[in-house]
């Protein structure tokens, strides 16, 4: 029989693929979406200011995602997974949904910082999946599966939903995937257990295995007694990983907000091509998932749980660095592109240490510590999202990705200051 901790990697895999095609489906759809809203808006067919103002829309999901995140995480701590993740998927469907009833830039800004909200919760509700499930020489990998999942839904989507809108129209695929995220949360809520012991069909002997590789010695479903701020953030190890997650994420979330454009009008490139283009840093981007998973894991093994945190991040920040600063003045499509891969490979292998760590520290308050880190990180996302068309604009791209570059180097820093072994109550 196949474990059924692995049934419940490939339905949290399946979840991440959901989140980033439903997140990225508003950049393939950028054309299509203004040419609608300038029919009540002629200042949407000033390209200068509908750049801009696309930008702000980018930014109003960033920051939705990024404030909810600690709460979300929190709830996900106090109620499980299983309530929360069927409650999160739910809410960002609807929403996913009503951006196909916006009428110009308020309501779709409204629309996109609500379903940032709904969103909020999801990886933070699969930090605590995998704190209760996934024993913790596996956590490397499964995190680095996951994460992979929503860099393959955002790299299907590149090319997919530009022939999907040019087949049904925007509105209709929008209202489509709304109903698909539906099936999602309701297939979750009757299937998935918070706990390992209340899961029909798992076997005697690997619910012994998980109860005593999980960090947890026995059953304990009781919830953890409310996180104090003042524990959360007078950690200074909370302000190294927020740190490090910003810059991660400043890298990342060019790919689902402007690379599809930015490669479409650059290099002269037609709507299919240009989706193609754009998927490929993010395949790039799961395989990083998966390396530095797998990476985590091995070292967690063999050498000690500091090191295998800290060095993958360490090789992929350095990556990054390098990708994004090599990026800059390529006179081709595919030097470009090639360049950002490796960028968003670098970018991607911090993630599986960075969530891995949030769990070591956090332990039963792994959703608030992981969401907390998650905040910080989509508050780059916003920055992103929101300056991006302001420097290409004033400077070129040489502006934005000379800074993605530099923040990369201050990540390292970062990391070599932070450190599992020191547990969140030691802030208090």
């Amino acid at each position: 029989m196949i474990p059924r901790r692995y049934l419940i990697v490939l339905a949290t895999f399946s979840l991440s693929v959901l989140l980033y095609v439903d997140r990225a489906c508003i950049s393939t759809a950028k054309d299509p979406v203004i040419q609608t809203l300038s029919q009540t808006d002629a200042r949407w067919l000033d390209k200068e200011w509908a750049e801009k103002r696309w930008g702000w829309i980018m930014a109003a999901f960033a920051f939705g995602y990024a404030l909810l995140q600690t709460p979300s995480g929190a709830l996900a701590d106090r109620l499980g997974a299983r309530k929360i993740l069927t409650t999160v998927v739910t809410a960002w469907s609807a929403f996913t949904g009503m951006t196909a009833a916006a009428w110009n830039l308020t309501s779709m800004m409204v629309i996109r910082f609500l379903f940032g909200a709904g969103e909020a919760g999801a990886f933070p509700g699969m930090a605590r999946v995998v704190y209760s499930w996934i024993p913790v020489k596996e956590r490397g990998l499964v995190k680095g599966i996951n994460f992979s999942g929503s860099r393959i839904g955002a790299a299907v989507t590149m090319p997919f939903l530009p022939w999907l809108i040019a087949t049904l129209g925007w509105r209709e695929s929008f209202c489509l995937l709304m109903v698909v995220g539906f099936v999602w949360s309701l297939v979750w809520w009757f299937w998935f257990r918070d706990e390992p012991a209340d899961k029909h069909g798992v076997s005697a002997k690997e619910l012994e295995h998980i109860l005593k590789t999980r960090q947890q010695a026995t059953v304990d479903t009781a919830p953890p007694k409310p996180l104090r701020l003042g524990a959360l953030f007078g950690s200074a190890n909370m302000w190294f990983v927020m740190g490090q997650y910003f810059a991660s994420n400043f890298t990342f979330f060019f790919t689902l907000t402007w690379l599809y454009p930015y490669v479409k009008k650059t290099y002269n490139l037609d709507l299919v091509t240009a989706g193609f283009y754009a998927m490929a840093p993010l395949l790039a981007g799961a395989l990083g998932n998966i390396a530095s998973g797998a990476f985590v894991d091995f070292l967690y093994r063999h050498t000690s749980r500091t090191l295998s945190r800290r060095l993958p991040a360490i090789i992929g920040f350095s990556l990054a660095a390098i990708g994004l600063a090599m990026s800059v003045g390529q006179e081709t499509a595919v030097s470009a592109v090639a360049w950002l891969s490796l960028a968003v490979f670098g970018a991607d292998m911090t993630l599986s240490p960075s969530w891995s760590l949030c769990i070591d520290i956090g332990g039963k308050h792994a959703g608030a510590v992981s969401g907390t880190m998650n905040m910080a990180g989509n508050l780059g996302s916003a920055v992103v999202g929101l300056v991006f068309p302001y420097l290409i604009i004033a400077y070129g791209p040489r502006g934005f990705f000379w800074v993605g570059a530099a923040l990369n180097v201050v990540a390292i820093v970062l990391w070599l200051l932070a450190s599992p072994e020191r547990k969140l109550e030691d802030a208090a």
